[in-house]
């Protein structure tokens, strides 16, 4: 196990790092910046491997010997039993466009649990963090999911896959279906924020396929301590290596959207 005094150093190292990330980002919006491809629409920037760099030093100095996964540089493995795992800039594409809606997202893991979550918004300077058993905070202030009951009562919010295959189908016909059960869907293009905004209560729902441990591992945390359920369509808990498919709900309409969602899969699949 590890003290109070490791946890809050921790922490605090999570903070740094990414308000450090989220300054820089902020910093060249707008300019004019290299632009790479990681398949058809997957797009990364010198300004996501930057903001990776700025989060990856801050750990090393501080903790030589943690473990990380990042989105740019893949895993750095090592024996301890802490993992660091960051999202440096989530929401490339907005970025990209100056549509602003763009995150950090940076998750600990210790021993397969994610004891730590940050996602830090460097527009509207807002950051959302969670401590696990600790609650939920949004600047400080505690947080929690909204009391919406019903799905037609609900404000939801998806995301789509870079690739246009089977999965993206599958999502449009859930889109339609949730779409006439609920008051509106949302598609912002940042899964970290969008489940932070779960957490918050801006959204009652979220769903997505094709998600990676750094997309969503910070934001789920964050959506537990305020009150939430994350998990998959099976409705197996939250785990950082079972993310392909995602649904993080204020827990009264978990189980109505989940409905929804697996007979939309069902009649696709012609089962």
């Amino acid at each position: 196990m590890f003290s109070d005094n490791l946890l809050t150093t921790i922490f605090q190292t999570a903070l740094i790092a990414a308000q450090s990330a989220g300054q820089f980002i902020m910093e060249n919006v707008g300019k004019a910046i290299e632009i790479n491809y990681k398949g058809r629409a997957n797009a990364v920037t010198e300004i996501d491997r930057r903001s990776e760099e700025i989060i990856v030093s801050q750990i090393h100095d501080a903790f030589p010997n943690h473990r990380i996964i990042a989105e740019e540089c893949g895993e750095v493995q090592t024996n301890s039993e802490f993992r660091w795992i960051i999202d440096p800039l989530d929401g490339t594409t907005n970025f990209i466009h100056g549509y602003p809606c763009f995150s950090v997202s940076i998750a600990v893991e210790y021993q397969n649990e994610i004891i730590i979550g940050v996602v830090y918004n460097p527009v509207l300077d807002e950051l959302f963090t969670a401590i696990q058993n600790r609650g939920a905070f949004l600047n400080r202030k505690p947080i929690h999911v909204s009391k919406i009951s019903t799905l037609a009562d609900s404000l939801t919010a998806t995301g789509f896959p870079y690739e246009t295959d089977t999965i993206f189908e599958s999502n449009m016909e859930i889109f339609r279906a949730v779409y006439r059960k609920c008051q509106g869907v949302r598609r912002a293009g940042s899964a970290a924020l969008d489940v932070c905004y779960v957490a918050a209560g801006r959204f009652d729902g979220f769903w997505e396929f094709g998600l990676n441990p750094w997309d969503i591992s910070a934001g789920a945390l964050i959506v537990q301590e305020a009150g939430g359920i994350v998990g998959d369509f099976n409705g197996v808990k939250f785990k950082p290596d079972n993310v392909s498919q995602i649904i993080a709900t204020n827990g009264k309409i978990h189980a109505e959207l989940l409905k929804i969602i697996n007979q939309t899969l069902s009649v696709f699949n012609g089962e």
